[in-house]
């Protein structure tokens, strides 16, 4: 019986989604808020049937959430489509590195001296709260590979790459919540951990990524092999560079990302300044076939048949990762009610984000529209509850007092966040030909 009403569950919830999407588009509602709604209401406080116990369930969830990232990853990187020297990829860098950093160091010394947590836990708290995320945010993507909106593109590429940079910030709070600090490698030996890391997480993800587009468009093209499969390729690709990246101990976050960019940049180079959907305009429905053998073509047809499996299994990912997400808060919702919980919200939503982001946007010449959108539009969600899940797979018992400051955090930036989003654009949207 309780398997006929998941299937009933699941089957209507997306075939609502799928049905009231349009609708959605035009309100200040997000899919992720339905999903975590019902996730609460099926959890624990609800219904009782979904029991996720992060506790017990630990391993198991982070699996599962890790896997969704990967694919959320992939896929904004496929989305980011300029040359590498454009300046629209500085405000990206500059969100994702000194940004994140700022964030990161703001948020700890609040834990450490207002929260009076050790430093371990104080630092997984900040590595945790500092990645935007790629999967919440996909409302702020460009609307298609080529798309240069300045905002969608800094925003998505920030989202793209702080998950993975965050990566050693939270090792390193995980290690100082076993090992005193004063025992830790020394530091110009953690210093080149890190740097190993993003050095070969970058290479693989950009050599896998090239060297995908570059071989399937060459046997289709010259050969007439390897035809149709796109999402298998797409999964083959994102999945073995993730894990060859962590068998040589990089950030496999980030090579999967890069990986994403790589095969968007070699399709870029073979397609040139035409975006990849007009180039693929006039294909007939039902002759992808011969598009994916014609030179001009071949490459614009595999980036973009491997990016909309790629965002089609994002939609379910977040379906299903926030279902688990809402049944989680479902059985912790007494404890996310709190000064604790709150403060630290307060603090991350209108003194760490905005400062980091102005701090870092400083010089870009970015108009303060944006700067503001940007400041306000973090999204914190899937990438936080995995860095919640992998300290408490590794250091339970220290990291335990973040469970409800980290949920309460991701309810609501979900909520606040995703209301506040389309008023937000439109505002920004409408404003900005006047300013420009």
């Amino acid at each position: 019986m309780i398997e006929a009403i998941w299937y009933v569950l699941v089957g209507a919830l997306l075939i609502a989604m799928a049905l009231a999407r349009n609708v959605i588009a035009r309100l200040p509602v997000t899919g992720s808020m339905i999903y975590l709604a019902v996730g609460f209401a099926i959890g624990p406080a609800g219904a009782g049937l979904l029991d996720i116990d992060i506790y017990r369930d630990t391993h198991t969830v982070r699996i599962i959430t890790e896997a969704g990232l990967i694919v959320a990853l992939f896929a904004i990187g496929l989305h980011l489509r300029a040359p590498l020297g454009h300046p629209l990829w500085s405000p990206p860098f500059r969100l994702a590195l000194p940004a994140m950093i700022i964030t990161i160091a703001v948020m700890t010394a609040a834990a450490y001296y207002g929260l009076q947590l050790p430093l371990g836990p104080a630092l997984v708290l900040g590595a945790a709260l500092a990645p935007t995320d790629p999967v919440l945010a996909s409302e702020l993507r460009p609307r298609e590979a080529g798309d240069d909106d300045p905002l969608r593109f800094s925003l998505s590429g920030e989202g793209g790459a702080n998950d993975g940079a965050a990566y050693p910030f939270a090792l390193l709070g995980v290690m100082l919540c076993g090992t005193p600090a004063a025992a830790l490698d020394p530091a110009w030996k953690l210093a080149g951990e890190l740097a190993w890391g993003i050095v070969a997480a970058t290479i693989i993800g950009w050599a896998m990524g090239t060297f995908t587009q570059t071989l399937v468009a060459r046997l289709r093209i010259r050969y007439a092999k390897a035809l149709g499969f796109e999402g298998f390729l797409a999964l083959g690709l994102m999945t073995a560079c993730y894990g060859l990246t962590l068998l040589v101990h990089g950030y496999g976050f980030l090579a999967v990302f890069c990986a994403g960019v790589a095969l968007r940049r070699r399709e870029m180079r073979a397609t040139g300044d035409e975006r990849p959907r007009e180039a693929l305009h006039d294909v007939p429905r039902g002759e992808g076939r011969e598009a994916a053998q014609d030179p001009q073509l071949a490459h614009a047809y595999l980036a973009e048949s491997m990016m909309a499996f790629s965002v089609e299994m994002e939609r379910i990912v977040e379906l299903a990762l926030m279902l688990l997400i809402g049944s989680v808060i479902s059985a912790h919702w007494r404890e996310l009610i709190g000064w604790a919980p709150l403060t630290m919200i307060a603090l991350l939503f209108f003194v760490a984000r905005p400062v980091a982001v102005q701090a870092a946007m400083a010089g870009t010449g970015a108009p303060w529209r944006e700067r503001l959108v940007a400041s306000w539009l973090g999204f914190r969600g899937v990438g936080t509850f995995f860095y919640l899940l992998f300290a408490l797979e590794h250091a339970a018992g220290q990291v335990k007092p973040l469970v409800p400051i980290l949920l309460s955090v991701i309810t609501v930036s979900v909520f606040v966040h995703g209301i506040s989003a389309l008023p937000v654009l439109t505002w920004y949207y409408r404003e900005r030909p006047v300013e420009e």
